[in-house]
């Protein structure tokens, strides 16, 4: 995604063909205060907080998510009914990768902040609300029309997805529930698009937690009448209140330069750019969400709770993953932002940063997983309709799964890379194209032998694959990393936590009484104890770089000197010169 590439021009950025643009006041002389400040602490403060904001909504959002998962297991366990909801659940993970996650926002967070840098030179007209009127009526209708054709498609879908499953019918009742996402989800990627491209956190920040709360209060009130279709009428009204919780901070943003009228000329040139963009985005996410089918459709041919035991795992496995992706999430309109503004120094550093202090959080969250399984397990979901036997099959998952974790981070850390940069890029959909083949090939051949395990096997290997080649790519595709120093950062910790699994099972295995509520409790501290102290001491010894504290990690990484960008972009050529300002 970058405007400045010769084979992506749009109106904002012009080509080679069209000359520099005239110096007069905006590009000559940045006035004063559009400068970074000298030290660079307004920036690394905004990125602390918003840094932070992000952590503690994540965090809530994630134990409002395994709430949501306990009261599922609790509520209807983990057998034939879970799993028809469960092959239903494929819709918002979909739309959630697709719209909110991965494909939307690589999409659009470069388009707003191509929009917003136009708008700090003083661009006729307001660029952001042209932006908005131009795609968001468009993208509505698409979500509208996607939505409609899950619901009346359903009977094929689910048949499609998961031919073996036992109930059929409740699995499209749920599917048809569910579809309602597609719209809202959509309109909540929207706005979490533009609101992060603002440098607006909060809001975004906060959409899981309500939607969450939407499900869990919906499944408890309508549980005993609806059974587990409450947890797909739960989906719907999620849906609705991530869009509540963001609207009125988007308004504000767009109501604060309502005197401005739309540049729609500009906006024409811009539209062929943000086909191919669009496209080559929603493929990739779309092919990386499409694991999860592959792995419901093996399941589905195994004994009733397969589906189910995948799920419980994955959703726990994936926590450190989710959370060492926040910084990705702070620093993706940075990283944009530079590349608009031409700086790949800056991007490029701020990306290697990033990518070692994802691979530093996630492979200790890897490693409790891998040590802790079972005791995890236990204490989530073991109680009500779970079962001692449901336990030790979702951890035994649970372990395989995290094995594909780092994987997982460095996907999601370099695919916002290639798509920052304002163009259309298949390289990603090709290296994830070959990842789910492989995990077609590896869970086809391995679900017989090993069972579930052998699916969670297959995704991890599938998943590693698409990391290997994204980074590999790196360079003139994207922004330009240097590989090797990039596996250093990852071989490093990847060292430590191996060590740090070994030394925290053993010491988990070692306290007695692990059976019980309370020792499967104490069980978990010390092994949870043991990782983090192993983990700790090694990785200073190792020189890994991100183990230090986070707030010291966020700061971003500044240019040489103040001064306005003049320099050439991989992509194209870049004339026009604008002071970055990471605080803006």
């Amino acid at each position: 995604m970058t405007p400045t590439s010769p084979h992506a021009t749009s109106a904002a950025y012009p080509g080679p063909e069209a000359g520099p643009p005239p110096t007069d006041a905006r590009t000559a002389a940045p006035p004063p205060e559009t400068a970074p400040p000298a030290d660079g602490r307004s920036s690394g403060r905004f990125l602390v907080r918003a840094a932070l904001v992000t952590a503690v909504l994540s965090v809530a959002g994630s134990v409002l998510g395994l709430a949501r998962d306990q009261a599922l297991a609790r509520l209807f366990g983990a057998g034939g009914e879970t799993d028809a909801f469960l092959v239903a659940w494929t819709v918002p993970e979909f739309a959630a990768t697709l719209l909110i996650e991965d494909g939307l926002a690589f999409a659009l967070v470069p388009m707003f902040s191509l929009a917003l840098a136009r708008r700090a030179r003083g661009v006729t007209g307001d660029p952001v609300r042209a932006l908005v009127a131009s795609t968001l009526p468009r993208l509505a209708l698409a979500f509208t029309a996607a939505g409609a054709l899950v619901a009346v498609a359903a009977p094929a879908l689910v048949r499609a997805l998961a031919p073996g499953l036992a109930d059929h019918a409740l699995a499209v009742d749920c599917t048809r529930l569910t579809a309602t996402c597609v719209v809202s989800f959509g309109l909540a990627g929207y706005c979490s698009a533009a609101l992060r491209a603002h440098r607006r956190f909060l809001a975004p920040a906060a959409i899981y937690v309500a939607y969450n709360t939407g499900i869990i209060a919906v499944m408890f009130v309508l549980g005993g009448r609806w059974g587990v279709r409450s947890a797909a009428a739960g989906v719907a009204v999620g849906g609705v209140l991530m869009v509540a919780a963001q609207l009125p901070s988007l308004l504000r943003r767009l109501r604060s330069h309502e005197g401005e009228r739309p540049s729609v000329v500009a906006d024409e040139a811009a539209r062929p750019l943000a086909l191919a963009l669009f496209t080559t985005v929603l493929l990739f996410a779309l092919c990386r969400q499409s694991q999860v089918l592959i792995e419901r459709f093996l399941a589905s041919g195994l004994p009733s709770g397969a589906i189910s035991h995948l799920n419980y795992a994955q959703k726990v496995a994936q926590i450190p993953m989710t959370l060492s992706l926040m910084l990705c999430t702070v620093t993706f309109p940075v990283v944009a932002r530079a590349l608009a503004d031409g700086d790949t120094v800056r991007a490029r550093d701020r990306v290697e940063r990033d990518v070692a202090l994802a691979a530093c959080l996630v492979l200790l969250g890897a490693a409790t997983v891998v040590a802790c399984a079972p005791q995890i397990v236990h204490l989530l979901f073991q109680r009500g309709a779970f079962t001692a036997a449901d336990t030790a099959a979702t951890a035994g998952v649970m372990r395989v799964y995290a094995l594909g974790l780092l994987g997982q981070t460095v996907v999601g850390a370099l695919a916002r890379s290639y798509f920052s940069a304002g163009r259309a890029s298949w390289y990603p959909f090709g290296a994830m194209a070959v990842g789910v083949l492989a995990t077609a090939v590896v869970g086809a051949s391995a679900v017989g032998p090993w069972g579930v395990r052998g699916i969670a096997a297959a995704n991890a290997a599938g998943i590693t694959v698409t990391a290997a080649l994204l980074l590999a790519g790196m360079g003139p595709r994207s922004v330009p990393v240097r590989v090797r120093r990039v596996l250093g950062d990852l071989g490093r910790p990847l060292l430590a936590a191996a060590v740090a699994t070994g030394a925290g099972a053993l010491a988990a295995d070692r306290v007695t009484g692990a059976g019980a509520g309370a020792g499967a409790a104490v069980s978990l501290t010390v092994g949870a104890a043991t990782v983090g102290g192993v983990y700790a001491v090694l990785c200073p010894a190792l020189r890994v770089r991100g183990s230090g504290t986070v707030l010291r990690s966020v700061r971003p990484v500044r240019s040489p000197s103040p001064r306005p960008v003049t320099q050439r972009h991989p992509h194209g050529r870049s004339r026009f010169r604008f002071p970055f300002r990471a605080d803006r």
